[in-house]
């Protein structure tokens, strides 16, 4: 019998009632109470006339309601837009629009999103929304949308999603125009678990803490997934904010946490950091951007947790991981092993397989692949090769030992008068100035060489850097001169992304920009 999250969750229920699923930053969520609630809202939704199969967008914020949400969707048929919770307007409505989403539940007012106005847009639209359900407080227990529901917790009927079907669309990063919707199945994320597993040692008794967006592939399975799977506890952050994280370390006694480089760079270089109790944490899991190397070995040596990492994609899953039994140089400077599951191969620009090679386009062919872009033939055609091989955005080469790293991507790449430079490369190579708090690196356009390296800093408080400086520093570590930034921009905001990673397609339009205006 395949396995699901809906019966996973009715078994823990069963088991383990009193048990904590979630912890959230206002309550706990039992596992009998996570069960009844979705139940709950599963038939609340059906009472709504929802039909199995149409899809259902979800805009709430990261906690608890989220989880009960998706899982009631799940047993009512119904496919979820899980979208981000920093999507602007824009971003909203195009994915409503791609989705086909008939109806949406959100609180009134979300961020600076008010829920009577994107219904009046998408009206204006003539967009098909036909269910409105408000939520007032994130579907926490004080929440009056739970007055109105039918009591009881009576699993609705023959309608429940199996593990093989479409369960949810969530979007690309948005960081290269409007984001698309990746159709995702369970099956793919309780084969992303195996690994997870494989490689952490991951078991019950472990407390997780998820500071990352719920609808997107990292947060999918650190939370939604891997801790429902082992019936383990997971504490939810309803916002990042690097000392509440900390806090919460030390209070939960917290074992596994999960943030992308840019949030663990926030937290190590918080001013407290050496004055919290960390030793409960064993693993940290990274990734979603270039991991620097200097940063995650000083988060090593200060907590005495392992840095991990999966190397993969919202599409793709994961290709390759780091273990806890790798040395710290192969954990740091590489993105593990390639899963045996997951067939990794390598190409060129051509399409020529060049695994021998160990250096190209990564492609794979396993259980954790996607379905690809919903309703999207056009760009599954670039996704996925004629034999059906699926792509990653990157450029990889594989060492002796069969450890993957990164060395470049196919849309990251910065084309100086012919030279390839990686823009994760020069991010790497200027992060070890102790002045620089975070950096990105993209292209600026050049009459002469076509495009010249621009980096983007966000600098500790205090710190003043000039571009000589910067590059003095790279010339005495020996980066190559064409990793050299040429315009360093110390006074713009590096912006976050629906994913939490750095939006690098709007440093790009203000670096353009800014050529313009000169």
């Amino acid at each position: 019998m395949e396995q699901t999250l809906a019966g996973l969750v009715e078994r823990n229920a069963r088991q383990r009632p009193d048990a904590i699923a979630f912890r959230g930053d206002h309550e706990d969520l039992s596992w009998a109470s996570y069960e009844e609630r979705s139940n709950r809202l599963a038939l609340h939704l059906l009472g709504c006339g929802l039909k199995g199969g149409e899809r259902v967008a979800v805009l709430l914020p990261d906690g608890i309601g989220v989880h009960i949400t998706y899982l009631a969707c799940e047993k009512a048929g119904l496919i979820v837009v899980g979208i981000g919770p920093r999507a602007g307007p824009e971003e909203f409505l195009h994915l409503m629009e791609k989705s086909g989403a008939c109806a949406l539940l959100a609180p009134p007012r979300h961020r600076d999103l008010e829920l009577r106005d994107l219904c009046d847009r998408l009206a204006r639209r003539q967009h098909p929304l036909r269910v409105v359900v408000p939520v007032e407080q994130a579907l926490e227990s004080r929440d009056p949308l739970w007055q109105e529901m039918v009591a009881g917790s009576t699993r609705p009927a023959a309608r429940a999603l199996g593990a093989q079907e479409t369960f949810l669309l969530n979007s690309t990063s948005g960081t290269t125009g409007l984001p698309k919707c990746v159709a995702h199945h369970q099956a793919r994320w309780f084969a992303f678990h195996e690994p997870a597993v494989r490689n952490g040692d991951l078991r019950r008794s472990d407390i997780f803490c998820s500071a990352l967006p719920s609808p997107f592939g990292f947060g999918l399975w650190t939370a939604h997934f891997t801790p429902t799977i082992l019936g383990a506890t997971c504490i939810l952050p309803a916002d990042f904010d690097a000392g509440k994280i900390l806090a919460t370390i030390e209070r939960e006694r917290v074992t596994v946490l999960a943030a992308v480089s840019t949030q663990f760079i926030l937290m190590l270089e918080h001013p407290d950091f050496d004055s919290f109790d960390l030793s409960s944490l064993r693993l940290l899991f990274t990734g979603g951007e270039a991991v620097p190397y200097t940063r995650a070995a000083s988060f090593e040596q200060r907590t005495g947790a392992k840095v991990l990492q999966f190397y993969g994609s919202n599409e793709a899953g994961a290709l390759s991981g780091t273990s806890i039994h790798d040395t710290q140089e192969k954990r740091l400077r590489t993105a593990g092993r390639p899963l045996p599951e997951m067939q990794v191969r390598l190409f060129d620009a051509e399409g020529n397989d060049t695994t021998s090679d160990k250096r190209g386009q990564p492609g794979c062919k396993g259980p954790q692949c996607s379905r690809g872009y919903w309703n999207d033939p056009a760009a599954n055609a670039l996704l996925f090769r004629q034999d059906g091989w699926m792509l990653t955005g990157d450029i990889a080469a594989i060492d002796d030992d069969g450890y993957l790293s990164v060395v470049g991507r196919t849309a990251d790449l910065i084309i100086r008068g012919g030279k390839n430079i990686s823009g994760p490369a020069v991010e790497a190579a200027c992060m070890t100035l102790a002045s620089i708090r975070l950096a990105a690196a993209v292209a600026i356009p050049d009459p002469i060489f076509g495009e010249r390296v621009c980096l983007y800093v966000e600098l500790h408080a205090g710190a003043s850097l000039e571009l000589a400086e910067l590059t003095a520093h790279l010339e005495q570590q020996g980066t190559t001169k064409e990793c050299w930034p040429e315009l360093l921009i110390t006074d713009h905001p590096l912006p976050i992304s629906s994913g939490g990673k750095i939006a690098k397609n709007e440093l790009r339009q203000d670096a353009a920009a800014r050529v313009v205006d000169t």
